[in-house]
């Protein structure tokens, strides 16, 4: 959990929900094109191949499904920010879930096609505010469905680092629920004002205890882009790494993220 929480920033219902279907139709149209050879290939996920990390982007689609099929919880008891904080701990069970899923699906377009027809069956019967139970607590459908667009983000990308020229394409509203959700992370995991994180054109945050910029040039900033971000956020990039490559620019005593990261497992 983490060590704080913060006022969680809102995001708008209706185009997170157009957001998860456009992402999860773009990683659809890709997976469509991948020869069997491709779905053999390994990935940087804990030795999963291509076949096995589609079979868990349909899983993240139908967790919906699932959490919807247990009882409402009485009360809200977790935020949004709590989510990133709450992935770490059943990693184990989600990478069994995982294999078999792969497993029992041959036919991945089939399996991927079911999954999308039944979260639009389910997010048309059910209203944004229906409570669904989480590894992170009770929280809002709407809410909940922020996160799925974190996990298509993420996972995509993913998907564009095992193949070769696949380059799917980011929807821009997921793209940006992703960035702002991790980037908020952050600065709940090192709160404080001493550095400014800037993720154009999506995310600004302060974070790191230490003198408070208030006006002019802040001391200590951090920029990069978003899918720079993503990767550091979740453990795919390491800092040195990315400063030293110059995937990210950091200035200021202050701005040294290293020991923060990752945000979420």
């Amino acid at each position: 959990m983490p060590p704080a929480r913060k006022r969680t920033r809102t995001y708008d219902p209706g185009r997170i929900r157009t957001a998860v279907f456009a992402q999860f139709t773009n990683v659809r149209d890709a997976v469509r094109t991948l020869t069997p050879e491709q779905l053999a290939l390994p990935t940087r996920l804990d030795g999963w191949t291509v076949r096995e990390l589609v079979a868990h982007i349909g899983m993240a689609v139908t967790a919906v499904h699932r959490a919807l099929d247990q009882p409402e919880p009485a009360k809200a008891d977790a935020v949004l920010l709590d989510w990133p904080f709450g992935t770490a701990g059943n990693s184990a069970a989600i990478t069994d879930l995982t294999r078999r899923l792969a497993a029992d699906h041959p036919d991945l377009d089939a399996y991927l096609a079911d999954a999308d027809d039944g979260l639009r069956t389910l997010l048309a019967a059910h209203p944004g505010t229906r409570l669904l139970a989480t590894s992170a607590g009770a929280m809002s459908l709407d809410d909940y469905l922020v996160t799925r667009a974190v996990e298509l983000v993420v996972h995509t990308d993913d998907l564009d680092a095992a193949v070769a020229g696949l380059d799917i394409p980011y929807d821009r509203q997921a793209l940006a629920a992703c960035t702002r959700l991790l980037a908020d992370a952050l600065a709940v995991k090192a709160p404080g004002g001493s550095t400014e994180v800037r993720v154009p054109p999506y995310a600004v945050v302060q974070c790191v205890e230490g003198p408070r910029h208030t006006r002019g040039t802040p001391p200590n900033v951090v920029e990069t882009d978003p899918l720079t971000w993503i990767r550091l956020a979740t453990g795919r990039l390491d800092w040195r790494a990315a400063v030293a490559d110059a995937r990210v620019r950091a200035g200021g005593e202050r701005a040294d993220l290293g020991a923060y990261l990752p945000v979420m497992g």
